[in-house]
Parts: structure tokens; sequence; C-alpha cells
């Protein structure tokens, strides 16, 4: 095993990122554990080493999990308002840290840096907020059978392994530590091995707030050498990941061995419908906008659908605005599209455009690396590439690619458009842009979807339930669904008679 015990020798116990000091170790049961053997994270924007992490294995998953499970009672047993009240001393402590946290994960992860400061470590604050709040709201109206009373409670379920990607890494972890800490469920969250730092300073924020010890663990290291041990711990009860088709179906074997429930928000390949009554200006907003974070979004309709009477049109406003795009070092106010998140990617990313364009799709826009800024900075970047003449049944029309790569299609009728959306074997989300309130009506009933935005793209609320279809996951979260996953439901029956008076 790569990443051997916590006992081993110190792994380097901080990094300085953005002049943020940051420790480098795993937090488990409330202490910083090292292991014998560590891994680079490196950044995006220039390709410098930021950090050698601790790279834990199937010891310190035990560990976490034993931490967990030993907090497990404590934590379940205390009161709600108490919880609630810790939820906002860390939700405090992140908005009293934004600027680190935003410098950090910029260098991580390369997303822009306003984006992080403006709306990203606010959204993590917000995260824990809203669940600290909807558990004090938690309940429902007592039933009566035949003279019986049915009182309904969410008892916590146990230690919860949380996996996240490397897209919005503190933005992430918060959206899945937030509601199973207000369930009552100590975890153990595994972030990406390419974006380790934020989950390090969380375990920092959480401790200064009091959280207690083995109620939040960090645990650092690759998949299969400790998330897989993690997700196949019996001692696991809920298991709640983000990322890829594959990694999940690894999951959920492991999973289903100890008849864990599960949560999956996994892959897209979202569409975006414009119809001839569109507002062709909002439009082609709408789709520049998929380029966000590089188009590292696992929301992004990055199909466009445009009937066929418009397409010269909106094609000429949205080239128009996606030329204007800066692309750079994402700390600098006007870039508008930064690096992918590491090299590996890159090439991934650049695949699936080779072999469109071998395949006989045409570039419109981009096709391939920013080899210049590439050269001059060390990162790395991808041109936002929009790509035309493409069969339905082509991989880049099919897959998920993951980077700024777009794909524009016609259609001529409502029924065509509609089937073209609905044909991939994703439904995660769908973007329809119309001017026609009964057509959006219509067409967003029939269109296979977690979420259908209409006229607007990225409204999200907490309140609301949140995954996909099909291979774009199971299950939803957010609001009371995301207790009724982190939580054991209880239905308590209590007879009218038995009673025996007293006093």
């Amino acid at each position: 095993m790569s990443g051997a015990g916590a006992s081993g020798a110190p792994s380097g116990a901080t990094a300085t990122i953005a002049g943020v000091p940051v420790d480098t170790r795993h937090w488990i049961g409330g202490e910083r554990l090292a292991s014998t053997a560590t891994f680079t994270d490196r950044s995006p924007i220039d390709g410098s080493p930021l950090a050698e992490i601790a790279r834990g294995g199937a010891e310190e998953a035990r560990a976490a999990v034993a931490a967990a499970r030993a907090a497990f009672p404590g934590w379940a047993a205390t009161p709600h308002r108490e919880r609630a009240r810790l939820l906002h001393a860390v939700a405090d402590g992140i908005e009293a840290r934004l600027e680190d946290l935003a410098a950090v994960e910029t260098a991580d992860n390369g997303a822009l840096l306003r984006s992080h400061r403006r709306s990203v470590v606010p959204r993590a604050a917000h995260n824990l907020r809203f669940f600290a709040d909807r558990l004090l709201a938690l309940g429902h109206d007592d039933f009566v059978t035949r003279g019986h009373t049915h009182h309904v409670t969410w008892d916590p379920a146990g230690p919860a392994a949380l996996v996240t990607p490397w897209n919005a890494p503190l933005m992430l972890a918060t959206w899945k530590v937030g509601p199973a800490l207000a369930a009552g469920d100590p975890v153990i969250l595994k972030p990406a091995e390419w974006t380790p730092l934020t989950a390090s300073l969380l375990a920092d924020i959480a401790a200064e707030a009091g959280l207690p010890p083995g109620v939040l663990n960090v645990l650092q290291g690759y998949g299969d050498e400790a998330g897989a041990p993690l997700v196949s711990d019996a001692g696991v009860r809920r298991i709640s990941f983000t990322g890829s088709v594959p990694t999940a179906r690894r999951i959920a074997r492991a999973a289903a061995a100890n008849l864990v429930p599960t949560s999956f928000e996994l892959g897209g390949k979202s569409p975006l419908l414009v119809f001839a009554d569109a507002d062709l200006d909002l439009a082609a907003d709408l789709a520049v906008e998929q380029y966000d974070n590089a188009g590292q979004v696992c929301l992004a309709a990055t199909r466009l659908l445009v009937e066929d009477s418009v397409r010269d049109a909106f094609l000429e406003r949205f080239t128009d605005r996606a030329r204007a795009l800066v692309q750079g070092d994402p700390r600098g106010e006007p870039t508008g599209v930064g690096p992918l998140i590491h090299p590996r990617h890159l090439d991934r990313v650049d695949g699936f455009v080779r072999r469109a364009l071998a395949d006989g799709a045409t570039a419109l826009l981009g096709g391939g690396p920013h080899t210049e800024l590439n050269e001059r900075t060390g990162g790395t970047y991808y041109r936002p590439t929009l790509l035309t003449d493409v069969a339905q049944d082509s991989e880049i029309v099919q897959e998920e690619v993951f980077g700024p790569v777009l794909t524009l299609q016609s259609f001529s009728t409502e029924d065509e458009a509609v089937a073209l959306a609905d044909d991939t074997r994703y439904g995660l989300a769908a973007t329809l842009v119309t001017g026609d309130r009964e057509r959006a009506a219509r067409v967003g009933a029939r269109l296979v979807a977690g979420t259908v935005w209409v006229n607007c793209f990225f409204v999200r609320d907490l309140a609301a339930p949140f995954g996909g279809s099909r291979e774009s996951g199971t299950g939803r979260e957010g609001g009371d669904w995301s207790f009724d996953f982190y939580c054991d439901l209880k239905n308590t029956v209590t007879a009218p008679r038995g009673w025996r008076r007293h006093g």
C-alpha cells in the first residue's frame, strides 16, 4: 500500500499557498495525522508544485471511520439547537477567512478568483447556515389512525463518507457536510487528490468553531488507496459521491456489500434548446456562460440545439460574445476562462476534440489547447471551442467532455428538439430558451433532467431537490430530501389507551 500508517514520518506539516499556511496532513479524530507517503499537489495556473500532501491508505481510512463511529453517539444526542449553533459557527469561520479560502482555492483548482470571492466561498458558508436552520424547522404533522397517533422523526444514521470532486472543492464539500452534520451524522470527507487544500482549511475552521473531535474528519489520498477502503468499511452508514459514472459503479458495488444507502451526482451532457421565438441575445449570453470554470461544470449545457430559422442569427451573437472572452490567469480581473485542472485532463479533453475533428466535425471556435499561453505560463489552458457538423450518435455529442467544448446542432420542429435533447444516457439538467410560456411548460415536461431552467441558467435554491436522472445519478438532496437521505426515518405509533395515572 502506497499510503502507509498514520504513525509514520511527517509528510511536511504545512505549506504556504498564496501567503496562507495550509496543513498538509489528515484531520482525524480531532488531530493532525501524517502518512509515510505523500503526493504532490500542483497548480493548474502554471504547473508549479503547491504542497506535498499526506497520502492516506487503508489504515488511515479505518482510523477515520473509527473516529467517526466513536463520535457518533455524542453527536447524535446533541440537541438540534446546539448542532445548528455549531454549524453557524463554522459558517462564521468560513466568512471570516473568505480571502484565504478564495486565494487557496484559486491556486489549487484554477477557477476565477473573483468568482470565489463573490459567490463560491459565500455559498459554502450559506450551505451550512441553510441546513442548520432547516434542521430546526424539520418536522411532519402527526396523524391519527383509529385513535392511534403517528409521530415521524429523523434519526441520525451513523458515519457518512463524503467523496467530493475537484471542480468546486469547498462549495461541494459544504453542500455535503452541512446536511450530514445537521442530521447528526459524523463525516469522513475525502477530497479529490487534485484539490485537497481547502478541505484542510475547513477542518481548521471547524475545530476553531468548537466542533467535537471525530465529528468532521478529512482523509486525503487517491481514490483506489484511500477512497476504496473508506466506502467499503462496514462502519460507514451513508455514502454521498459526486464524480464520474465508472467510479460511482465501483462505490455502488462496495456499498451494496454492506447495504449502505448511496447518493450519487454524476456526469451530465445537458442540452440548451433555443427556439425561434427566443430572445436571441439572452440565448447567446446563456450559451457563452457554459464556458464558466473552463467548462468544468457538471450542469453545463454543452449541446446547443438551435431552431433552423434562427441558427445563423444566434451563431453571430454567440461567436461575438465568445471571442470577447479573455483567457488567462484566473487571478486577473479581466479573465473569463482559466485553465483546465490537470495536464491529464487537458489531454483527455483534447482527445475528444481531435477525434471529433477527424470524424468530420468543424471547429467554428477554438479546437485545441492554448499553446502559446501554455508555453508561456506552464499552465493547462484550452481554447473555448464550438464544434458543428456533428452526428447525434457521435462520441462528442454523447459523452461528457468536461471542458470548454460545446457542440451545435439544429432542429426544425419541437418534437425533433425534444428527441435530440433526450437522446443521451444522461439526465442531469436542461436549459430552454423560448418566448412562449405554453411551449416552455410543454417542452419542460418532456425533458429528461433533474433540473430544467427556462430562460435562465444555474439558478439554485437549497430548498429545491437536486440530482440527476438516468446515468446522471441516483437520489435527490437539498431541503428535507437531504435529511431523508442522511437520517433513518422513524414512525412512532402511540395508542390512546394503556396509560397509568400517576400522583
